[in-house]
């Protein structure tokens, strides 16, 4: 199959369709607007600091060796995981932190010290959420949401009810559990899937599987590696990447693309395969009668959250810490309104504190500790230096509180991020972070498609089509768009 494709875009959904078409033996290259490659997942160093830019959770391993074995090769070809112990770590209090243990005997100690008798039903719960895992995993996410024939398995249809598509996770979870500790410790993972525990479909459960039982990782190095290791198997199958390349225009013929153009000049391409942000690619890129959505469509969309983020240079080691910690000192509930309910900055936010120095001590100088801090918040607010700031002082102020140290005065590099950048580094829909929001009104065949019918031959992979937000689904999204793409070349 001689025939070239042109991928708009370098994250991860991008780089995995453009490794599976180059398989093939397609002729592809892939354009990014910005100097490196990785979307989301970037990375920067300053004031010798390494920072990872985006997604700093490493769950469901499994999808990632899934992905290079397909190409024969492993994830231990291109980086090395560690398992981390604990998971992570949450803070209600000065005095109420704990810790996830990895090992499954202590997490079943630790559940019962919070909530006694409550292992078997913990037991139940995690044996319903890895059947969700199993079949979610295996069976629905690779389905590339054309038609709801694609649903007619009986796996799924045998299995419908022990899904519980129907039943929200706030519902789901309070049948096995009274603690709301335990309660807002197993919700936490939907609050980035873009709704309310109570109008997410209790499906998610499998992210508490994957949470619990898969374990967290981190590959040493940072999440960058992943993007390098991808980057490099990329460019073995043939892929060319061409970065500093803004894609300004899909050019098209009747109703067929016939390239991009970039600096005015015309790269043609037999396919168009859109990467990056959906909703810039259609609104932007194409002439308004190709489009297959209009802006009113847009607007409808649930979205999910943007984030706050500073990237903290310390310049000391701090007490008290893990790679991964939640703060969960203040309202859950309230905050998860003020994200999607009514948006809006929110009043007492939860946030994370990552400190990969912890793990990984290459990441900043020696007896320094490297600080991400992120606060999820609504989409479409108005981002300035001012909120910025206040948002600021008000994390540090409970950071210090809450693990008993000074250490505003030792930050000695300081950068923040927020809905202005990912619209200027990514053209990121209302400034999101993390897509399209998984409601049941926004699952499978009810998310935009990755194929417009007015224009044949272009697709669309990523975050804000099939399967949804997350670095393992964007993986699986460019494997799926790549199939398709293939199986309609082979037949036509």
């Amino acid at each position: 199959m001689n025939k070239k494709i042109a991928v708009i875009g370098s994250g991860f959904s991008s780089l995995s369709a453009a490794c599976c078409l180059a398989d093939e033996g397609l002729d592809v290259t892939l354009y990014e607007k910005n100097e490196t490659i990785g979307g989301r997942a970037r990375q920067f160093s300053a004031d010798g600091y390494t920072f990872d830019m985006g997604p700093s959770w490493y769950w469901m391993p499994g999808v990632f060796e899934s992905f290079f074995h397909r190409f024969g090769k492993s994830v231990s070809d291109y980086y090395e995981l560690i398992r981390l112990d604990p998971s992570y770590k949450v803070f209600f209090s000065e005095r109420e932190v704990i810790d996830l243990p990895a090992n499954p005997e202590e997490l079943y100690r630790l559940f019962e010290s919070i909530e006694p008798g409550c292992s078997p039903n913990l037991k139940k719960f995690l044996d319903e959420a890895a059947y969700k895992y199993e079949v979610g995993i295996n069976d629905l996410v690779y389905k590339p949401g054309k038609s709801i024939t694609e649903f007619l398995d009986m796996r799924v249809i045998k299995g419908v009810f022990r899904l519980h598509l129907f039943q929200s996770i706030s519902k789901h979870i309070r049948q096995y559990f009274t603690n709301p500790r335990l309660i807002q410790l197993l919700e936490f993972p939907v609050l980035f899937l873009g709704a309310m525990p109570e109008n997410t479909p209790a499906l998610y459960s499998m992210m508490n599987y994957a949470d619990l039982c898969l374990g967290t990782w981190y590959p040493r190095g940072g999440m960058y590696k992943i993007i390098e290791g991808m980057g490099s198997l990329a460019r073995s199958l043939g892929v060319k990447i061409q970065c500093n390349a803004t894609v300004q225009e899909i050019a098209l013929a009747s109703k067929h693309a016939k390239g991009v153009i970039i600096d005015g000049q015309l790269h043609e391409a037999d396919y168009v395969l859109g990467g990056a942000d959906y909703h810039h690619i259609e609104q932007h890129l194409i002439a308004k009668s190709h489009r297959k959505y209009d802006e009113n469509y847009w607007e409808k969309r649930d979205m999910a959250p943007s984030s706050l983020i500073f990237y903290l240079g310390v310049d000391m080691p701090l007490k008290g810490l893990s790679h991964h910690n939640l703060f969960f000192d203040e309202d859950f509930q309230q905050h998860a309104k003020e994200i999607y309910e009514h948006p809006e900055w929110p009043s007492k936010p939860l946030f994370y504190v990552c400190c990969a120095s912890k793990t990984d001590p290459s990441c900043a100088p020696k007896g320094h500790e490297n600080v991400f801090i992120l606060i999820p918040v609504a989409p479409g607010l108005e981002d300035d230096k001012r909120q910025r700031a206040r948002y600021y002082d008000m994390v540090m102020e409970r950071l210090e509180r809450l693990t008993g140290q000074e250490i505003k005065s030792h930050v000695t590099y300081h950068r923040s991020y927020a809905h202005n950048d990912f619209i200027s580094d990514y053209n990121a829909f209302k400034g999101n972070a993390y897509g399209l929001a998984n409601t049941l009104r926004q699952t499978a065949i009810l998310k935009p498609s990755i194929f417009n019918k007015k224009i044949k031959n272009l697709y669309y992979t990523g975050q804000l089509t099939v399967p949804g937000p997350g670095v393992p689904p964007s993986l699986i999204s460019g494997q799926v768009v790549a199939e398709q793409i293939i199986k309609e070349l082979k037949t036509a």
